[in-house]
């Protein structure tokens, strides 16, 4: 019985170490500026971009119920409207960086 055939030439295992260790290198180099400050400063951008449009609708909202009188809470609309167009800004972000 010869074992021998059951393991990698010494070459082949050369080889395959090289090639993890160059891949890790280049994953690392392309990922060089996502540190722990890219992610706090993603985090943040996320949230003001949900944050302002959403002050700014509270505050057409409120504007809006005190010189015009209605049923209808203007305020309550105008948070509404400033977070969902706050999470589609945040989103674009989002995607533009994920594409580079």
């Amino acid at each position: 019985m010869n074992h021998d055939r059951d393991r990698p030439e010494p070459w082949q295992e050369f080889r395959d170490t090289v090639d993890k260790k160059a891949r890790r290198k280049l994953a690392a180099r392309r990922d060089r500026y996502r540190s722990i400050w890219y992610g706090l400063g993603m985090y943040g951008l996320v949230g003001w971009s949900v944050v302002i449009p959403a002050l700014l609708g509270i505050a057409a909202g409120i504007w809006i119920d005190t010189h015009f009188p209605s049923p209808y809470s203007w305020t309550l609309m105008g948070l509404f409207i400033g977070i969902v167009l706050g999470c589609l800004t945040a989103w674009y972000w989002i995607e533009k960086e994920r594409q580079g």
